[in-house]
């Protein structure tokens, strides 16, 4: 029999956008767990399968955005501002799923520490997942859990700031210590921020004990799309990676287990592997050029097309927690449909402005 914590102080989020057929079983893992979070917020990017209603009956809370106001890490930062009594929040992506009772109790075990900010879990690939996958997951997320602090920089650089966006604990006062998620940031919100609580002398934890099971079976052109906002995203950090350490000699690592891998299980992958690996090169390469390219094309290339749209707006927030009454008094345009409630630019506007003139 397993035995309920309440935890008032916790919020569980998920950022969705048409979650299909892992829904079900992302809602299923979430009530299974032996730890019941005091919030479940849903941001959703006007789903048309059901998904916000399917969450609803569930009894989630919904915030539903327009989809080009999706960002990720102002989009994290929004949900943040929606929980003003979290002291932690798990972010979640919709295909990550809980399979053991106790993975959220696993993760939140290691926040116990007061001087860990961030706690992240085991990715489990899928048991269609090919060798390709799987290899990913077991090198990136291996079975013996791990801590980082600032030293770590100097032995990992860049790889001692590796997170999850995927399913990830976060405290929210160091979060909000370090300015919290970043506004306008193309991927690897959680590495920056990781990177950040690091930096101002936080410590970060891996529980291998807590797993998730999450996997993609990506085409080349998904890859290549993948690795080219990667390199996009170095290019605009490059401030931030400077002084410590950029990920290339991980990659060499990477690529050496990948090898010996595919050698002990089955040969024929590996042309298929340097094809990859070249692919992944190709795109982080161009990504690190993007100025160079007229904007239209890496809209066309990336496969975050909100990223680039002239014009964008994303939400973000100081620290002073935003009154949720504020967005739902009577002069700002927000809707309420279905139970979903989905806030305007405009009063998403409004939002920042009460919130920074305190």
């Amino acid at each position: 029999m397993t035995i309920i914590r309440n935890r008032p102080d916790v919020a569980v989020v998920v950022l969705t956008r048409n979650a299909g057929e892992l829904w079900a079983s992302w809602i299923q893992g979430v009530k299974r767990q032996s730890v019941k979070a005091g919030r479940y917020l849903v941001i959703d990017s006007s789903s048309s399968d059901g998904t916000a209603e399917q969450a609803i009956s569930a009894g989630f809370d919904v915030f539903g955005i327009d989809p080009k106001d999706f960002n990720h890490g102002g989009t994290r930062q929004l949900a943040t501002e929606l929980c003003p009594d979290a002291k932690f929040i798990v972010y979640m992506t919709q295909d990550a799923i809980l399979e053991q009772a106790d993975s959220l109790q696993q993760l939140l075990s290691a926040m116990e520490d007061e001087t860990v900010a961030m706690s992240y879990g085991r990715h489990v690939p899928h048991e269609s997942a090919g060798l390709l996958e799987s290899h990913a997951r077991s090198f990136t997320y291996p079975a013996v859990s791990s801590s980082r602090s600032r030293d770590d920089f100097e032995k990992l650089g860049f790889r001692a700031a590796f997170s999850s966006d995927v399913y990830a604990c976060y405290r929210v006062s160091a979060l909000r210590s370090v300015g919290g998620f970043p506004e306008k940031v193309i991927v690897s919100e959680d590495s920056y921020v990781t990177a950040c609580l690091l930096l101002a002398g936080w410590r970060t934890v891996y529980s291998a004990q807590s797993e998730v099971r999450h996997s993609h079976r990506y085409s080349l052109l998904q890859v290549f799309r993948r690795y080219f906002d990667v390199g996009v995203f170095h290019v605009n950090e490059a401030a931030l990676l400077e002084g410590i350490g950029k990920p290339d000699k991980e990659a060499g690592v990477y690529v050496r287990s990948l090898i010996s891998y595919l050698y002990q299980r089955r040969k024929v992958l590996l042309p298929f592997a340097a094809v990859q690996t070249f692919v992944k090169l190709i795109g982080f390469r161009l990504g690190k050029r993007y100025a160079d390219l007229p904007n239209w094309l890496c809209s066309v290339i990336s496969l975050q097309k909100s990223y680039w749209q002239r014009g964008q707006s994303t939400v973000t927030f100081g620290w002073q927690s935003l009154d949720v009454n504020e967005l739902l008094s009577d002069d700002l345009p927000v809707n309420v449909r279905n139970g979903v409630l989905s806030v305007t630019e405009t009063a998403a506007q409004k939002a920042r402005r009460v919130d920074l003139s305190v």
